[in-house]
């Protein structure tokens, strides 16, 4: 297994040397998923923000009813975060579901160097399978993290100890403990849309091999992946700037701001293509390292055990 800063350096490289590929996919495939994320997350464009706020005031219930001291800084940043994250998944599924997947398929057929008869239509019929799978999966990773959360704070309640001092500390766990899960289950599911193209295993399989993969390397593939997030969280932010505050201050948007956005938009989907690339990269340096024999056992048990159910 390959180190954090060898598989970066790696995949800088393989951008640069096929620059004129990867900008291709930045420019038309991945565009229109990038900039609508971005506008989903800039509620003033929109006529009806109305939408986001029942999203904000049902979660504030749930949290309310389970117990959550919904009056603490923690709680109200992560029910505006969450809100925000259905209101912009909604807003971009059948973007994600397209441009998205398709943009994966065609930088991991670039980077793996697929054979010429694995077209994007059928790599994308297995990216698509991978996708729903893997929404599932951090569906059912959030629902673990509350689930703790409720746990906790039920049990430290029942003991009264409601301290501050107490309430605070486990909100900082919180964020911990949500931040790691959520990051490695992003790492896996990324890896999983590797899997689903390279060795055509779609759905629940691609997920459970890419576990596999990762066994004893989550914390380098989730270190390699956090250059990524930063710079996506840094355009958002840049989005904000330049787009949506001269756009509250003026209340009209300029033909120059429009251009200024589709440009902010590319950014980030030149950083959403190298997130990939570092993924593809991470794939090809964790299966170099892995046992094959135990890898591919694994497996072969697990389709043997498919074919069982399905007859």
């Amino acid at each position: 297994m390959d180190s954090g800063t060898k598989i970066l350096r790696r995949s800088l490289h393989a951008f640069f040397n096929n620059y004129h590929h990867f900008a291709f996919a930045a420019s038309f495939i991945i565009l229109p998923f990038s900039f609508f994320l971005l506008l989903s997350q800039s509620l003033p464009f929109f006529p009806q923000p109305t939408i986001h706020l029942a999203f904000s005031s049902r979660l504030r219930l749930i949290f309310a009813s389970a117990g959550f001291p919904s009056n603490w800084p923690f709680f109200s940043l992560l029910n505006s975060k969450l809100s925000q994250s259905i209101f912009s998944f909604l807003l971009t599924l059948p973007f994600s579901l397209s441009s998205l997947l398709l943009c994966k398929a065609f930088v991991i057929r670039t980077i793996i160097h697929l054979p010429s008869n694995r077209n994007l239509c059928t790599l994308y019929k297995s990216l698509l399978h991978t996708h729903f799978f893997n929404l599932f999966v951090v569906l059912f990773s959030n629902a673990a993290v509350f689930s703790l959360l409720f746990l906790f704070f039920n049990t430290f309640g029942a003991l009264n100890l409601t301290a501050s001092h107490v309430i605070f500390a486990l909100s900082a766990l919180g964020v911990i403990l949500y931040s790691i899960i959520v990051a490695n289950t992003s790492v896996a599911c990324n890896v999983a849309c590797v899997v689903a193209v390279v060795e055509k295993r779609g759905g629940y399989m691609a997920i459970i091999k890419s576990l596999v993969l990762l066994r004893g390397g989550a914390a380098t593939a989730v270190a390699v992946s956090l250059p990524a997030s930063i710079g996506t969280a840094a355009i958002e932010a840049l989005f904000q700037f330049r787009v949506v505050r001269p756009f509250k201050i003026s209340g009209n948007l300029h033909t120059g701001g429009l251009f200024e956005g589709l440009l902010i938009a590319y950014m980030y989907s030149v950083v959403v293509v190298v997130d990939t690339i570092v993924t593809c990269m991470v794939y090809k340096s964790f299966k170099k390292s892995c046992d094959h024999s135990d890898f591919d056992s694994y497996g072969d048990i697990l389709e043997r055990k498919q074919r069982i159910l399905e007859a």
